[in-house]
């Protein structure tokens, strides 16, 4: 099923709901909830989905797994989305939270096909094997560290919030307290009480993150720089450091 809204098939009696969405490019989709957990994985583009604990970005071959009755906005890059509605009671080991995960070559066909079915599909078939061929891949995929924790306190959620959509090398800790209208010492303290790391180690990681969307269009070499990085070997690096892989393997 494509670019159906949920409230016309939500009511159906199947414990999975594949829906497909095409969205414009650079598109806002605004706060939301569920009543089911969703799988969200984009064909295309990368995604950024933010909720009240945090902001997990979603690159090429990766999907997001978001609880049931989780507030969530997702920005979309140029993304087609292949999703999955599915019944709490049918997914009892769903996360708890939104976790990224791994889509490899099978359960990416898997999503294609699913996509495909109709509203109608027959649970009891052949339709019915495929979605539970799906559910078990699910099942066993492993989770990606592609998340920062976002604080719910302000000023520092406008502060986070403000440098994931523009990431900025040359901003420092006396910046974020000056505009917090505080101290750096207890900016700092406040920060990291609200979210378990320091200031500066949040901007590192929230500027790798950034990486992401740009890597499939842009150079190693040209993402370091614009990222404020010394050299390409820094940033591949410090991308490697963080997320298990250089930024060939996921760009």
């Amino acid at each position: 099923m494509r670019n159906v809204p949920l409230d016309a098939l939500d009511h159906l009696p199947v414990d999975v709901l594949p829906l497909g969405t095409d969205y414009p490019p650079d598109h806002l989709l605004a706060r939301h909830t569920h009543r089911r957990a969703q799988l969200l994985h984009g064909a295309s583009g990368v995604m950024r989905l933010e909720t009240e604990e945090g902001a997990w970005t979603v690159p090429v071959d990766r999907a997001v797994c978001i609880p049931p009755g989780t507030p969530h906005e997702v920005h979309m890059r140029g993304v087609t989305t292949w999703s999955l509605y599915i019944e709490p009671d049918a997914v009892p080991w769903w996360p708890t939270s939104c976790t990224v995960i791994e889509v490899g070559p099978l359960l990416r066909e898997l999503l294609r096909a699913a996509n495909d079915l109709g509203a109608d599909y027959d649970t009891a078939g052949r339709d019915g094997a495929l979605i539970g061929l799906l559910l078990h891949e699910l099942r066993r995929t492993a989770p990606a560290p592609f998340v920062v924790s976002l604080p719910r306190e302000e000023p520092f959620r406008a502060l986070c919030r403000a440098y994931l959509a523009a990431p900025d090398a040359a901003l420092t800790n006396t910046d974020w307290a000056r505009a917090a209208a505080m101290s750096p010492r207890t900016f700092d303290r406040r920060f990291h009480a609200l979210t378990g790391t320091s200031p500066a180690t949040w901007r590192a990681r929230a500027r790798l993150l950034a990486a992401l969307p740009l890597l499939p269009a842009h150079s190693v070499t040209s993402v370091a720089a614009r990222l404020g990085y010394s050299s390409p070997a820094a940033f591949t690096a410090a991308f490697t450091r963080a997320f298990g892989a250089p930024p060939s393997k996921l760009g």
